[in-house]
């Protein structure tokens, strides 16, 4: 299962990326707006997005393209680790049903 984060602190990439290893999940990062967003987004199976730590830009691309293909969208307020575990964890368990 691959899954977009957008947003988040830099500094905790590579525990995102190990806490979704972990989940057996492929985790990509986009903590800033950057061009091509799109297209990275469009091949995620669920998008994450922490709003605490992203620009408005960064998150209306997002949820502007999850809207459109239809991918499942979580948004979270907090950016640290354990509220990634538990997202992973959610996104895992609705997967399954």
């Amino acid at each position: 299962m691959s899954i977009t984060l957008v947003g988040g602190m830099d500094r905790l990439a590579k525990h995102y990326k190990g806490e979704a290893k972990k989940q057996g999940m492929k985790l990509n990062i986009l903590s800033q707006a950057q061009t091509g967003m799109e297209s990275k987004i469009r091949n995620s199976d669920a998008v994450v997005l922490f709003t605490n730590k992203v620009s408005h830009r960064a998150r209306n691309a997002a949820v502007a393209e999850a809207k459109k293909r239809d991918i499942p969208l979580y948004q979270y307020h907090s950016c640290g680790l354990c509220t990634l575990r538990d997202c992973l964890n959610c996104i895992k368990h609705q997967s399954v049903q």
